[in-house]
């Protein structure tokens, strides 16, 4: 196995190590009981609920990110369009009357 070149690679490559080792020991009969009932306790429906409620929850948030940030582009387009219609009508823009102040 080549070493990983991220954390998260190697991260993967120690739990997938720690999980074989696991497996060796409960095929010959040596595991404690400590991996035993966390591998029992994955298999459980908690656990699998859990999960799939984490899941969930990343995807929601996911969902609000997306709909805050297309509010934010909907929010510039709707005050680049007004901009565009105020110097369409003949009304001073910001950017107009920035250039053309008067002295008195």
């Amino acid at each position: 196995m080549r070493p990983a070149t991220t954390p998260e690679a190697r991260q993967k490559q120690l739990v997938s190590l720690a999980t074989d080792c696991a497996e060796d020991l409960m095929r010959s009969g040596k595991a404690p009981a400590q991996i035993i009932c966390h591998y029992l306790k994955l298999g459980t429906m908690q656990a699998q609920l859990e999960l799939e409620k984490t899941r969930q929850e990343v995807a929601l948030t996911e969902a609000k990110t997306k709909s805050i940030q297309s509010a934010e582009q909907a929010e510039q387009t709707y005050k680049n369009a007004l901009e565009a219609f105020r110097g369409y009508s003949g009304q001073d823009t910001q950017r107009e009357s920035d250039e053309y102040e008067w002295d008195d």
